[in-house]
């Protein structure tokens, strides 16, 4: 057994598909499955059941699973500390946001790039929020993730990168976007365009609200913050954003709101992260330091 064959058994038990399975790991299909069925000849048994609709664990590979990730991360860290010369490598899975219009976070992780070069950066979004991604954090799919949820990520290590105030998204013309500030309770009178549920800044946002004894009607639900202000310019709703994730619409008005309630930026990573993880939250805590005391 070695760390390739656990690297391919993870990549179809998370991608329940062999050929995705083979795309995510940068190897062929047939390389893929000629591992696991030697994983599976060393293990004298069988890991995944393969039928004609699919492919799905067995029980013992889902047992499997959470010990697979443990042996990857401990050859990972075996690595760090044997190489150290020519500086990081390995791979590094991160969640990211789209939508943060007033943070360049590609030019921090370009920055990242350039600084450790042997180091496989991947980078993408959860069609779930916050949620999605602290998930994929725990289960060892992801590294690192960005993460704007009200709570503690359970089981997770986290570092706060950012604080940004929720402002009033209304279309133009709108009688509340005559006001300097907007109350909550007159804005949620309105129906609302916001995120699904697992986002942050509506998890964060319908906290608030409760807090206050007050309650919400979402009628139109996105998966890209970034479209929130082009739905309100179309006259679908209102919204309340975090400042800093508002992009600019035609036809829509950014005003503040009269009550505080802020949203908590933060990177979650598990507890014991690789030199490659922790080399990543070093710059960005560096970056977001500014933003941090502010």
């Amino acid at each position: 057994m070695d760390g390739r064959q656990l690297e391919y058994f993870l990549a179809v038990a998370d991608e329940l598909n062999f050929t995705r399975a083979a795309q995510s790991v940068y190897a062929v299909q047939s390389t893929v499955s000629a591992g696991i069925r030697s994983l599976e000849r060393e293990l004298g048994t069988t890991l995944f059941d393969r039928g004609p609709h699919g492919v799905a664990l067995t029980p013992l590979g889902e047992e499997l699973v959470p010990a697979a990730r443990a042996a990857l991360e401990a050859l990972q860290r075996v690595a760090d500390l044997a190489d150290t010369s020519a500086g990081l490598r390995g791979r590094l899975r991160v969640g990211i946001f789209t939508n943060l219009s007033t943070i360049d976070l590609p030019g921090v992780l370009g920055e990242f790039h350039r600084r450790h070069p042997r180091v496989d950066l991947q980078l993408g979004p959860s069609p779930t929020g916050s949620a999605g991604l602290a998930d994929d954090v725990r289960s060892g799919r992801l590294d690192a993730a960005l993460f704007g949820l009200p709570e503690a990520p359970a089981g997770l290590r986290e570092h706060r990168l950012a604080s940004s105030r929720f402002v009033a998204i209304l279309p133009d013309g709108h009688p509340l976007a005559e006001r300097a500030s907007v109350p909550l309770a007159e804005l949620v009178a309105e129906r609302f365009v916001d995120a699904r549920e697992g986002f942050g800044n509506r998890a964060t946002l319908d906290a608030a609200l409760a807090q206050r004894g007050l309650s919400r009607r979402v009628a139109t639900e996105l998966s890209d913050l970034g479209e929130i202000p082009r739905f309100v310019a179309a006259g679908l709703g209102v919204g309340a954003l975090p400042e800093l994730t508002v992009i600019p619409a035609p036809g829509a008005v950014v005003r503040p709101l009269r009550e505080r309630v802020d949203w908590q930026l933060r990177l979650v990573t598990r507890p014991h992260p690789s030199a490659a993880t922790e080399a990543l939250v070093a710059l960005l805590e560096e970056r977001f330091g500014e933003r941090r005391q502010s």
